[in-house]
């Protein structure tokens, strides 16, 4: 009996190892064509006009950790001439997203460095040409300052809108067997008025998107989003 059941049990392991190993991926999908997602962004937009920031909150990374998760970080703050209104920008691009480096989301970094969360809810941007794009809305509050932020995650061809969400994208690449680039996009703008904010956000990212080179979207939004915007 002894031998019997070691033996279902040494089968067992050795079906377990093997479940483990076909789902180890064995390909990347990287949807960042060429180049740096810093370079396929404009810097000027309409009447917007951006500088480089370096002082805005950051996904939470230590060290080498940093350097690691994220293959590139691109911030900026765009200025409008015609109402001195300011948007902060911050992408956020990982070739490599599995369950040990990932994107971290600003529901977690914003707490992290002092900010109290007032609200977190996914909503749905629309874009020229009829696609849909899920992205999340957050107000956080730290003193008298209230930010509201507007963002969305890539991973591979998925969008997940909540931290459950990109879980479940990070399974189901694994078993569809491949690892692929990561992308978080945000922008924010300071004001009390979450509202009229989350207005001039809305229009500036859909304005922004049809700026960006067709080649160059499908790095920011998946490939399908990035067919139906027309130019």
């Amino acid at each position: 009996m002894i031998i019997r059941r070691n033996m279902i049990m040494g089968a067992a392991c050795i079906a377990a190892a093997g479940a483990a190993y076909g789902l180890r991926p064995r390909r990347r999908l990287t949807l960042l064509a060429d180049g740096k997602i810093g370079d396929i962004v404009p810097a000027t937009l309409d009447d917007w006009s951006a500088e480089n920031a370096d002082g805005l909150v950051q996904p939470r990374t230590e060290g080498e950790l940093a350097a690691t998760l994220y293959s590139e970080m691109v911030g900026r703050i765009y200025h409008q001439a015609s109402t001195g209104k300011a948007i902060m920008m911050l992408i956020a691009y990982g070739d490599t997203q599995s369950d040990l480096l990932q994107l971290h989301r600003p529901e977690s970094c914003y707490p992290a460095v002092g900010f109290r969360l007032l609200s977190s809810e996914p909503a749905s941007l629309p874009l020229v040409g009829g696609g849909t794009l899920p992205v999340r809305k957050v107000v956080a509050e730290a003193a008298a300052r209230q930010e509201n932020i507007l963002y969305w995650t890539r991973l591979g061809e998925y969008l997940p809108d909540s931290a459950g969400e990109q879980r479940k994208v990070r399974l189901r690449t694994a078993i569809e067997g491949y690892i692929p680039d990561g992308a978080l996009v945000r922008f924010s703008i300071v004001d009390s008025d979450a509202a009229s904010s989350f207005k001039v956000l809305e229009e500036f990212v859909q304005k922004l998107l049809m700026a960006v080179a067709p080649k160059g979207r499908p790095a920011l939004i998946g490939t399908d989003l990035a067919k139906q915007i027309e130019v």
